[in-house]
């Protein structure tokens, strides 16, 4: 190499066949990564390839980008440069390329369209700051490639940012549900996002009324965090569950009915957690009030956490019913409705209704539907897999056909 380099590139450059200019932008570059150049042969093969950003033909500068996208000796200024050409030969560095600071794959992401986005949220590895401009900024398949990136620092706030924003869309449910330790108020979310999708298609095709398809989502969405609850409880603890009843407040989903499913469940956590949530009071003073559920503490507790007045018979009947049959919940530990729970708060409210425990009655018989049905479920699985292997049906038709 000498120090004609760039001039003498350029020269033939300009009567250079395409073809020809591929095959020599891709030896200039090898020659400037693997070749002992001293500074001025260096900086002339700098200039040389520069020229090469302008050629008219993608096929140039995208061989460019080949050469260069792995590399920690590439020239800076044309990898830049690189990065904000069309999106095809863009992509190529901007999803390997180590010498692209944070800064410089920012401003590719706010500026850059769905290919550019797509290609900086599946590099090997995405900062926080990074990956929380990308859930800002970024398309909805940016997001969902970043979702399904192991290598992708997401902070908590942008996986919540990104439902915000595209919660409607099932690809990226699906791709944040697949992220391993997903925080409980993120598939809190989650829920929210999937409930709210559901209900849109489904009076969208009137197949249902709005207040029926309401009510039906509602109670599969709460039934869902009856579970995420349950199994907050067992990684994260009390503290866990506080955590995500907190969360829960926050977004409008803690509601009585909410904690009263969750009590009938087997799960009295949720309930110590949104007395202490809604009412001040310290988790120790909470937790001593429930177990005294009969006396007046823990009315004057449930008082000043402003819950409904005639639900309180319901709640002292689950909590008596729980100290009864000591239920913690079925598979997955307080994430499913024990019918002899609910049954027993059915009977107890029963006794109590002089016409104003209507609609608490209602739900519960709702309630002990649900519970009947999954306990009807499990007893048929049971029994199919008992009869199973009692039936030789090759036999039995073996049988039949020498009897005929």
């Amino acid at each position: 190499m000498s120090q004609m380099i760039a001039r003498d590139f350029l020269h033939w450059a300009q009567t250079a066949p395409t073809a020809r200019r591929i095959d020599g932008a891709e030896a200039l570059a090898k020659a400037y990564l693997h070749s002992d150049l001293d500074v001025a042969a260096r900086r002339e093969t700098e200039t040389a390839l520069a020229s090469l950003l302008d050629d008219p033909s993608p096929l140039v500068r995208r061989k460019l980008a080949e050469v260069f996208a792995n590399s920690h000796d590439a020239p800076h200024a044309i990898v830049a440069a690189l990065a904000n050409d069309q999106s095809d030969i863009a992509a190529l560095v901007l999803s390997r390329s180590p010498l692209l600071t944070e800064s410089e794959l920012i401003d590719c992401a706010a500026i850059g369209d769905v290919f550019a986005q797509t290609s900086i949220a599946l590099r090997a590895h995405v900062p926080s700051g990074l990956a929380a401009a990308l859930a800002e900024v970024g398309a909805c398949e940016a997001s969902i490639a970043l979702a399904v990136n192991p290598g992708a620092e997401v902070p908590v706030f942008s996986l919540r940012r990104m439902i915000e924003r595209f919660g409607d869309d099932s690809q990226l449910r699906e791709a944040l549900l697949s992220r391993p330790f997903l925080p409980a108020a993120v598939r809190s979310d989650l829920v929210d996002a999937t409930a709210a999708s559901l209900a849109s298609f489904v009076i969208g095709r009137e197949w249902l009324s709005r207040e029926r398809a309401e009510r039906v989502v509602g109670e599969a969405r709460e039934k869902a965090n009856v579970v995420i609850v349950a199994e907050a409880n067992e990684t994260g603890g009390s503290n866990g569950v506080r955590a995500l009843v907190a969360h829960l407040r926050r977004r409008g989903r803690l509601t009585p009915s909410l904690a009263l499913r969750a009590l009938l469940s087997g799960n009295c956590g949720l309930l110590e957690a949104a007395l202490g949530e809604l009412s001040g009071v310290d988790a120790q003073r909470v937790a001593g009030m429930v177990r005294d559920f009969r006396g007046p503490g823990f009315a004057a507790l449930y008082a000043r956490a402003k819950m409904p007045a005639n639900l309180l018979p319901a709640f002292r009947a689950a909590l008596e019913a729980q100290q009864a049959f000591g239920y913690r919940g079925g598979v997955g530990g307080g994430a499913r409705l024990s019918l002899l729970m609910v049954q027993r708060a059915l009977t107890a409210c029963e006794q109590l209704n002089g016409g104003e425990l209507d609609r608490l009655l209602a739900l519960l018989r709702r309630f002990e539907a649900e519970a009947l049905r999954e306990d009807a479920r499990d007893a048929a699985a049971a029994l199919e897999r008992d009869l199973a292997p009692a039936i030789d049906m090759a036999a039995l038709e073996a049988d039949v056909l020498q009897a005929a």
